[in-house]
């Protein structure tokens, strides 16, 4: 889709982070705002570039990982046969789950993630490590298996590998960190159960994740540049363009405005 995203080398060589402070992994621990709502919006390479320059003035600081300012993950997502979390999700219902592997590449590290999304519209995220050998197989991790006891809606021999993800991530932190950023570049997927692979090149899903009790500067910021929430999920839109025979009406007309966004940005 459109031409080639910046590299991992060149997100990471930028000449913006001159201009920022750094943040470490350890003390982003502060910050994991693991019960908060997100927003979420859809920006070009272009628009990033901006949003950036726009952070530095405001004193965000930028994570680092092993001097990396873009860190790359690798995630599988897990669904039933017939991706029930994708047809809940797509059908727009309130209550929903994903349930995720996630391998962050530069600390090396990989946990079991499940992610609730309440009805009244806060996400909610547990987690617990496994061993890279168990990205993609966690059944006989006693944590793992207990973390999934405890909060799974799914029964373990009712789900399997479904989609596996890789993108860029830039993350972002306010000086009274009290909010995070996140921005994710060249997101390519593959479906697990046929190997069919898309990617969205030239955007980047831009999640803001607050507490909800706080003002924010990077929403006036996102608004001033005519930035509106763009609602969308990673795994329903790389569902949406790798899987055949599922319901995809809504993902359609996102991936259409995807596609208009960056021929309008190219030309």
């Amino acid at each position: 889709m459109g031409t080639a995203s910046m590299t991992y080398e060149q997100l990471n060589t930028l000449d913006v982070w001159r201009r920022f402070a750094t943040i470490t992994l350890d003390k982003m621990r502060g910050v994991k705002l693991m019960n908060r709502i997100d927003t979420k919006y859809l920006l070009t390479e272009r628009e990033v570039l901006q949003l950036l320059e726009r952070a530095a003035a405001m004193h965000y600081r930028v994570q680092v990982v092993e001097d990396n300012r873009a860190c790359r993950y690798d995630t599988l997502y897990y669904d039933t046969a017939g991706r029930d979390m994708y047809v809940v999700h797509h059908n727009q219902q309130l209550s929903r789950q994903k349930i995720r592997t996630r391998r962050y590449v530069e600390s090396g590290v990989v946990f079991l993630e499940i992610k609730n999304k309440s009805n009244r519209g806060r996400t909610r995220k547990r987690r617990v490590e496994i061993c890279d050998k168990e990205f993609g197989d966690f059944a006989a991790n006693s944590s793992a298996m207990a973390l999934f006891g405890e909060l799974s809606r799914y029964r373990i021999e009712l789900l399997s590998p479904a989609l596996a993800t890789r993108f860029v991530r830039i993350t972002l932190v306010n000086e009274a960190l009290s909010e995070r950023l996140t921005i994710d570049l060249n997101l390519h997927y593959e479906d697990v159960r046929s190997g069919v692979r898309g990617a969205i090149e030239r955007m980047a899903i831009v999640e803001l994740k607050q507490d909800g009790r706080t003002d924010s500067q990077m929403k006036i910021v996102l608004r001033d540049m005519r930035i509106a929430p763009f609602k969308v999920s990673k795994y329903c839109l790389g569902t949406a363009l790798t899987v055949d025979g599922v319901k995809k009406n809504r993902y359609k007309s996102k991936i259409r405005d995807i596609r208009k966004r960056v021929e309008a940005d190219e030309n």
